[in-house]
């Protein structure tokens, strides 16, 4: 044991030795390439299995069938190469007004979210927000870091294709590879205004992002949602989306001229 923990170190700290520096879409400093793009789509498809497995899916063909308009409009808004890539999705039977996104086209959204999700702008803001996360590198941002820490052993064991031996330990790739854990402020913001933009460019309407936060607040004491649990305050973020939708209009109105005008119900 001792003897594979030692060469999972020597491995990772190879791996962040080769990691690179770059620019997120808003101009942020980013820490990436700790694994490959290949290794992180398939991180993504194992999660995205796990995920079915564990969690009954809907059998309301309308709901699912509306989930996926929403899905696929704002994927073909994508910019290279996640618009050259297909995009599957599933509508799990869940309270929870949450939705995620992971790296390989994979999207899933909870029942739970139309209770905040009211029409299909404001089902785009969520969808377009997830994606955001993985256009922005957000989950290779996130792996990168975790490389270094003691779940080397796990991450990398998954990366190698080891899920069955994961499953045994009581872990999971949903788990050990980070992807549905919160996310930094600065992700959550960017994420904001990658995906409002994305939206904009589908031809959904912008101001969507600022009635799904209303209606968010307006559920009351209820614990927000875990990929929004770590935004800046609540006011200070509308304020942001406010003046980013009213900037975004104009882009929502070139998109409808252009026959994007989304009819999901």
């Amino acid at each position: 044991m001792k003897t594979k923990m030692f060469l999972a170190g020597l491995l990772a700290t190879a791996l962040v030795a080769a990691c690179a520096t770059t620019t997120s879409p808003t101009g942020r400093t980013q820490y990436v390439g700790g694994v490959s793009q290949a290794q992180l789509n398939r991180l993504g498809e194992q999660a995205f299995a796990e995920a079915k497995q564990k969690t009954p899916q809907s059998r309301d063909a309308r709901q699912v069938a509306y989930v996926g308009c929403v899905v696929d409009a704002v994927a073909r808004q994508l910019p290279a190469p996640w618009n050259q890539q297909r995009w599957d999705y599933a509508l799990f039977e869940n309270s929870e007004a949450n939705a995620w996104a992971l790296p390989g086209g994979k999207v899933g959204v909870y029942t739970g979210i139309f209770q905040v999700a009211t029409n299909q702008d404001q089902l785009a803001a969520v969808i377009a927000h997830e994606i955001g996360h993985v256009i922005a590198r957000h989950h290779d941002e996130r792996i990168t870091r975790q490389l270094g820490a003691a779940g080397a052993v796990q991450l990398l064991g998954a990366l190698a294709g080891d899920y069955g031996q994961l499953a045994t330990q009581g872990g999971s790739v949903l788990a050990q590879a980070g992807f549905l854990l919160p996310n930094s402020r600065a992700q959550e913001t960017e994420a904001d205004v990658v995906g409002q933009d994305i939206m904009a460019r589908a031809g959904f309407d912008p101001r969507g992002a600022v009635a799904l936060w209303r209606n968010m607040s307006a559920a009351g004491g209820a614990r927000s949602p875990e990929w929004l649990s770590t935004h800046p305050d609540p006011a200070s973020r509308l304020r942001e989306l406010e003046s980013r939708a009213d900037a975004l209009l104009p882009t929502m109105q070139a998109a409808r001229s252009a026959g994007k005008a989304p009819r999901c119900r």
